[in-house]
């Protein structure tokens, strides 16, 4: 019998030949790892739209299925922990597909060793976050790994949610003439971590944006406004989550960093580190792309909540020069914004 040959990996090990013992999670190479090992090996439709979750029908109605797994250090941080972050991250996801969130699952992997008083405030904290969201937890799973295996405790969570209206909310549904909306303030969830970790005092506290994002997501939706594609702004910032849209859309997106509200201690941060706050995670922000002619009622609609006052137009899509974002600075002329080759701050989520 003939040996079966096994297809060759299609990043080449040359090109990364530690990859499996970098931080990973953003940036070019990720990009590389989904676009040419993940989505290939598991085509599928639902997968290849390229969203923030699955949008599945079972029977006549939609649902939206995501996951995702947070190793964030410090588990501790100004305005959130891990618990949080792993309940209002996936919440978030859900909302991002335009759905209710209804049941969440989580996984924990804890090393051997690791205090049963830190894992009861970080239980405590994803109960809170869940009851503030209006989710119910309704199965998990918990493993032990050996002493020095693992960094204290990792957490998976995946959700469920309903979808309730016929919109195809997608990167794809994103047309020239759309209008680009900025939910608030970018970059404090990233300085957060950092103040934290390398306890860095800054002159002002920063604190996480962490919050869930699925009322307002409703409001919109609510007030039948035509919503063409959400992302929250998590690994990658701003600009990572304007770049990829902008490749699946094959359009043009452009933005005015005059209209992108940065906090002044933020920005400081940043430039004492070296970082760029367009590519800093958020843990409670979002892009909305609507036809112009209800990016006003948009705007409105969000300021009517605490986490949505700072909302505004960023910018808009067009047809030319498709796949790229380009941003127009303070000094009036455009620069193009990429993915970046890897990730500013590793485990920030």
């Amino acid at each position: 019998m003939d040996k079966k040959i096994e297809p060759s990996c299609p990043i080449p090990i040359t090109d990364y030949p530690h990859i499996l013992l970098a931080h990973g999670g953003g940036g070019k190479l990720m990009h590389q790892l989904l676009e040419k090992i993940i989505l290939p090996s598991f085509d599928n439709p639902a997968l290849n739209s390229r969203h923030d979750g699955a949008v599945l029908k079972m029977g006549q109605v939609r649902i939206a299925f995501t996951t995702d797994s947070y190793v964030v250090q410090p588990l501790f941080f100004p305005g959130g922990d891990i618990g949080s972050l792993a309940i209002n991250g996936t919440v978030n996801d859900l909302a991002m597909c335009g759905a209710g969130p209804l049941y969440l699952s989580a996984g924990f992997i804890l090393e051997e060793g690791f205090p049963m008083e830190t894992l009861w405030r970080v239980v405590q904290s994803m109960k809170k976050a869940a009851q503030d969201a209006g989710v119910s937890l309704v199965t998990g799973d918990t493993k032990v790994v050996d002493r020095g295996k693992g960094d204290q405790i990792f957490i998976n969570t995946a959700g469920i949610g309903l979808i309730k209206h016929d919109l195809n909310i997608s990167p794809a549904s994103v047309v020239p003439g759309d209008a680009i909306i900025l939910s608030g303030d970018i970059g404090r969830h990233g300085m957060a971590i950092m103040s934290a970790r390398e306890n860095i005092g800054f002159e002002s506290a920063i604190e996480s944006d962490c919050a869930p994002l699925h009322e307002m997501v409703l409001k919109l939706l609510e007030e039948k406004i035509k919503i063409h594609c959400l992302r929250d702004l998590t690994r990658g910032g701003l600009a990572g989550g304007l770049v990829e849209i902008a490749e699946t859309c094959n359009c043009r997106l452009e933005i005015d960093e005059s209209r992108i509200k940065i906090r002044e201690e933020v920005r400081s941060a940043c430039e004492l580190l070296g970082l760029d706050p367009f590519y800093v995670a958020n843990e409670g922000r979002f892009i909305a792309f609507v036809p112009e002619a209800d990016a006003t009622r948009s705007i409105d609609i969000l300021r009517q909540f605490d986490n949505g006052r700072e909302s505004t137009v960023i910018g808009g899509v067009h047809e030319s020069d498709a796949g790229l974002v380009v941003l127009k600075t303070i000094m009036g002329v455009g620069r193009i914004v990429d993915m970046m080759s890897g990730e500013q701050l590793p485990r920030i989520c």
